[in-house]
Formats: C-alpha cells, structure tokens, sequence
C-alpha cells in the first residue's frame, strides 16, 4: 500500500505561470514526447499520488508514459479546461487524447483502431517543477 501525499506549503507562483506548465506538461502527452522537457518539468524528487500499481517516482512516471506513446504511437492530447489554485501551486487538468492502439496497453490489442482517453489530473508545482501528481483517466473505449 502507498503513503499518502503530503500537503503542499504555499505558493508564491503567479497564475500565468502555473497554467502555461500545465499546458506544457500535457503536451508530453503527444507524440513524439519531448524527453528534455519531461526532465525539466518534474522534480527530482516527484511523487505520483495515482501510479497505478507502480512506483511513485519520476522514473517510474516517465516509464508509464512511454508504454502508453508506444501502444498510440499517434497519440495528442489537449487541454480541455484548466483550474489554477495559485495559494496551493495546484493546477487542475481536463484533458482528452486520441491515438490509434498498435501494441498491447492495459492487457488489450493491439486493436488497430482509434481510441479516445479522458482524465483530469492536478499537479501540485514548487519553483517551477512539478513535484506531485493526482490522476484518473477513463480509457474505457480500449477494449
């Protein structure tokens, strides 16, 4: 079982900023990733609240996003609505994706066909890096 997150100290980021790394961070989510831009926008020490059965670090994070570029190797995602809480350093993200299914993901296909995923994530953000994220994701169409 995981610890749960810590609570986030406040922030001192002005709002502008916290969104413009928000849109940034979904941008990872296309192919092809910016690997650089993964590196710099996470913390070293960052923690995934929602990992999913795997290990809450940055490495761990970063391995679960190449499994999912390489089953959608067409995969783009945009941001669909946005919400700043800039005392916390929290965004709140509603995103939609589509790409098409060429190798097995989740235990499914490859199925050869386009496949929409909806999540919403909050990112909590410290001196311009992302230092935790919470997500869910409904990937139900992959079948």
């Amino acid at each position: 079982m995981s610890k749960p997150c810590a609570a986030a100290p406040a922030s001192t980021q002005r709002r502008a900023d916290l969104e413009a790394i928000a849109r940034q961070w979904i941008s990872l989510w296309c192919v092809p990733v910016d690997w650089d831009l993964f590196d710099r926008l996470h913390a070293d020490d960052f923690e995934d609240c929602a990992a999913a059965g795997r290990d809450t670090t940055k490495p761990a994070f970063a391995g679960g996003l190449a499994e999912l570029v390489r089953a959608f190797p067409d995969l783009e995602t945009r941001v669909d609505d946005l919400v700043v809480d800039e005392a916390a350093g929290r965004v709140a993200v509603r995103w939609s994706s589509r790409g098409t299914n060429r190798e097995t993901f989740l235990g499914v296909g490859p199925t050869g066909r386009e496949t929409p995923i909806t999540g919403i994530e909050i990112i909590e953000i410290r001196a311009g890096r992302i230092v935790r994220r919470w997500g869910e994701w409904d990937i139900t169409a992959h079948r």
